[in-house]
C-alpha cells in the first residue's frame, strides 16, 4: 500500500506507519513498552496519562527533559480519536513528529510550510481515521475553518504545549495563546492538558484561569535537572573566558547566548577563529539562512550556535552538552528555559555563565524604555531583581533557582559552583536585622530602592511625603555602600528571609516566620558572602572552571551508571545512527538518542530479544534496525 504520509511530510524521512495498537492492548505500560522502548514510567508520567486516558484535563509542570511529551502521546495511542497537539514553532513540531515515525506512531503536522498537496495528504489521513496525532501552531488551528473540520471528526485529547506562552507577564508571551480558552467552550467533553517546563506560581495561575483548566488536575513535578552543573562565573574578559570554557567541551554540541545581534557576529567569529564549528543565529539574519543554521545544529555532532534568546524554544536537541551565557539573561524564568536546552537526554551537561554588574543597567534600561504598562514594568524589575540575586548567591545556587519555582531542595546539590567553589562568608547578623527592621516598619510592601534609600538616610520626595524619614531606621545603615545593601537585600530574599509581595509589583516582605524571628530577636548568627566597598572593588578572578568543574566529559568516555564503555564500540555506533540519519534525511538523535547507543554498548545485547530490553528501543525501531545493530555490534566485538 506504501507511505500514505509521503505527502504529508514535511521531512524526507520515509518510515510506515504501524498500525495502532488493538483495544485490547491499549493499556499505558505496554504501549510505553512496546511502542517507545521504555520499561517504565517516570515520576508523575502515569499519573498523568491514566487521569487524561480517563477523560480528565490538568497542567503538567514537567522540566525539560522530564518526559512530558510522553503524557499525552501515550493517551493519544489509548484513547479513541485524533489527538490534536499545539506547538508554537514548525522545527519543534517537526522533531515530535519525525521522531514518533520512527517509533511506527502515525503523526503529522500543519503549518505554513506545507504545500496544498501536502496539507491536502494530511486531511485524506484524518479523514479515513489513519492519523493518531495532529501538530498544529496556535495560528493555524485558530486561523480559517480549522476548527471547524476538526470538529468533524472524534478528537482523543488536546495538548497545548509550551504553555506558559499564555503569560503577559511572562517571557515568551504569545497573544494567540490566550485565545485557546475557545478549546474548552467548543469541546467541552475532549481532554485538553497544558504543559510546559517554566511557570513560577503566578505563571501557573494565570495558565490555569486562561485556558480554564479550574476543574483540571496540576500536576507538578520536581523541577530539578540534576545532571545539569551550574557554573557562574564573575564577567572580566567574556570572550577569553569563553574560549577557555570551551576548549574543554571541543567537539561537542552547545549554545552561547548573547543580548544582541552585533555580539552574537563578533562571538561567532571567535569561535570559528579558534577552531570551533561556530555559527550564528539572530532575528536580523536572511529566514534561508536561520534555518540553514537550525538544520546544521539538528544534524551534526559538534556545532555551537552562538544566540539571541531568538533562538532554541523549538529544539528538541537531546545531546546538547552546555549552555553559555555570555550576557545575564532576562530573568530566572529565561535562564531556567534557556539553560533547560543542555541536556535533555538526561546525560552530564553545563550551564556556564559569565555576570557582571555592567550587564544590570541596560537590562533595567530595556524595561524603563518599553511600552508596558507601569505594573509589568515594576514585575519585570521584581524579576530581575530575583536573577540578579541568583548570581549572587550564598551557597547553593540549586537551591536558590528552584526556590523561585515554588520547590524546596533540602540540602545543597553538589553540582554547581556554590556548592563546589564555595566563597568566604562574613558576618551580616547586624545589617540584616536592620535590612529586615527597614523592611517591616515602611510597611513590608516597599521594594529594595527604597528600602536601601530608607536605610542611608535619603533626601527624597518620596521618603518625606511618606513620612519615612522619621522612622527608626531612617539613616541607620553606613556601614554598608548602596550596591552592598542591594546585594544583602537579594541574599535575603534568596536565603528566604524575605520574599516579593504576592501582587507582584517589586515590593518585599518577611519571608519563613522560622527564619525571620530569630534573627531579629538576635538569637541567630547570619554569615554570608558580601562583596567589598564599591571604592575597593577590585576585579575578580578570570574564571573557566576552578576546580576544573564540567571540564572534560563526553558521553563516548564516561558510562556514567553503566559502568566502563568500550570507546571504539561507541564509536562505531555513533557512525552508524550518522549513516542511518543522513540516509533518511532526519536528525540523528531521531534515530536514536546518546543514552540508548551508551546502553548498547555497555550491555552488548547478542540477538533481538535481549536488543528489545534495551531502553528506547521499541517494536518498530528494533523490526527496522535491530539486524543492523546486532551486525554493528558483533562486527565491533571481534575487532
Amino acid at each position: 500500500m506504501g507511505d500514505p504520509f509521503a505527502a504529508a511530510r514535511s521531512v524526507t524521512a520515509v518510515v510506515s506507519p504501524a498500525q495502532p495498537p488493538a483495544p485490547e492492548a491499549r493499556d499505558p505500560r505496554q504501549v510505553l513498552r512496546r511502542v517507545f522502548g521504555y520499561r517504565s514510567f517516570r515520576g508523575p508520567q502515569e499519573a498523568i496519562v491514566r487521569h487524561v486516558i480517563g477523560g480528565g484535563s490538568g497542567l503538567v509542570l514537567m522540566p525539560t527533559g522530564g518526559g512530558k511529551s510522553l503524557c499525552y502521546q501515550i493517551p493519544a495511542l489509548c484513547r479513541p480519536g485524533l489527538a490534536v497537539v499545539v506547538s508554537p514553532l514548525i522545527a519543534l513540531m517537526e522533531d515530535q513528529v519525525e521522531g514518533l515515525l520512527q517509533a511506527g506512531v502515525r503523526a503529522a503536522a500543519l503549518h505554513s510550510a506545507l504545500s496544498a498537496e501536502q496539507a491536502s495528504g494530511i486531511w485524506g489521513a484524518i479523514g479515513s481515521g489513519e492519523l493518531d496525532l495532529l501538530y498544529v501552531s496556535p495560528e493555524r488551528l485558530l486561523g480559517g475553518d480549522l476548527l471547524e473540520r476538526l470538529g468533524e471528526h472524534p478528537l482523543a485529547l488536546f495538548a497545548i504545549d509550551e504553555a506558559h506562552c499564555v503569560s503577559q507577564w511572562g517571557h515568551d508571551f504569545r497573544p494567540e495563546y490566550i485565545q485557546l480558552a475557545v478549546l474548552a467552550e467548543r469541546f467541552p467533553a475532549v481532554p485538553r492538558l497544558a504543559l510546559t517546563a517554566t511557570a513560577d506560581p503566578r505563571t501557573r495561575e494565570e495558565i490555569v484561569q486562561r485556558l480554564e483548566l479550574a476543574d483540571g488536575r496540576v500536576f507538578l513535578a520536581s523541577f530539578d535537572r540534576p545532571n545539569i552543573r551550574y557554573l557562574l562565573r564573575a564577567k572580566e574578559e567574556a570572550r577569553d573566558q569563553l574560549l577557555h570554557f570551551l576548549e574543554q567541551h571541543r567537539g561537542e554540541a552547545g549554545i552561547v547566548y548573547a543580548r544582541s545581534r552585533a555580539r552574537v557576529d563578533r562571538f561567532a567569529a571567535d569561535l570559528r577563529a579558534a577552531g570551533f564549528d561556530a555559527l550564528g543565529y539572530h532575528a536580523g539574519m536572511e529566514a534561508e539562512q536561520r534555518s540553514a543554521t537550525l538544520q546544521r545544529f539538528r544534524n551534526g555532532s559538534g556545532v555551537v550556535v552562538v544566540a539571541t534568546i531568538a533562538f532554541g524554544m523549538g529544539i528538541d536537541k537531546p545531546d546538547v552538552r552546555f549552555v553559555a551565557h555570555v550576557d545575564l539573561p532576562k530573568s530566572l524564568e529565561a535562564y531556567y528555559q534557556e539553560t533547560g536546552r543542555a541536556g535533555r537526554d538526561g546525560l552530564p551537561a553545563v550551564a556556564w555563565m559569565v555576570h557582571g554588574p555592567g550587564d544590570i543597567p541596560q537590562l533595567r534600561r530595556f524595561i524603563d524604555d518599553s511600552e508596558a504598562p507601569e505594573a509589568q514594568k515594576r514585575i519585570e524589575h521584581g524579576k530581575l531583581e530575583a536573577l540578579i540575586g541568583f548570581t549572587e548567591a550564598a551557597g547553593c545556587r540549586r537551591q536558590v533557582l528552584l526556590r523561585h519555582f515554588g520547590e524546596d531542595l533540602a540540602e545543597p546539590c553538589g553540582n554547581c559552583d556554590g556548592c563546589l567553589e564555595p566563597q568566604a562568608r562574613v558576618d551580616v547578623t547586624e545589617p540584616a536585622r536592620k535590612a529586615l527592621s527597614a523592611v517591616y516598619r515602611t510597611g513590608q510592601r516597599f521594594g529594595a530602592a527604597h528600602v536601601v534609600d530608607v536605610l542611608l538616610g535619603g533626601n527624597t520626595e518620596r521618603i518625606r511625603s511618606l513620612g519615612h524619614d522619621g522612622l527608626s531606621v531612617y539613616g541607620i545603615g553606613g556601614e554598608l555602600d548602596r550596591s552592598q545593601w542591594r546585594t544583602l537585600l537579594r541574599q535575603l530574599t534568596s536565603a528566604g528571609y524575605l520574599q516579593p509581595v504576592p501582587e507582584g509589583h517589586g515590593g518585599l516582605r518577611f519571608g519563613a516566620e522560622a527564619l525571620v524571628k530569630p534573627l531579629l530577636r538576635g538569637e541567630t548568627r547570619l554569615e554570608l558572602p558580601l562583596p567589598p566597598p564599591q571604592k575597593e572593588r577590585r576585579r575578580s578572578r578570570a574564571g573557566g572552571g576552578a576546580s576544573g568543574a564540567g571540564a572534560g566529559w563526553s558521553p563516548a568516555s564516561s558510562g556514567g551508571e553503566l559502568g566502563e564503555l568500550d570507546d571504539a564500540l561507541v564509536a562505531a555506533l555513533r557512525t552508524w545512527r550518522r549513516d542511518q540519519a543522513r540516509e533518511q534525511g532526519v536528525p540523528p538523535y531521531v534515530v536514536f538518542h546518546d543514552r540508548t547507543l551508551l546502553e548498547l554498548a555497555a550491555r552488548r545485547p547478542a540477538d533481538l530479544e535481549e536488543l528489545a530490553g534495551v531502553s528506547g528501543i521499541g517494536a518498530a525501531k528494533l523490526e527496522r534496525y535491530g539486524e543492523a545493530l546486532l551486525a554493528v555490534l558483533g562486527s565491533a566485538g571481534k575487532g
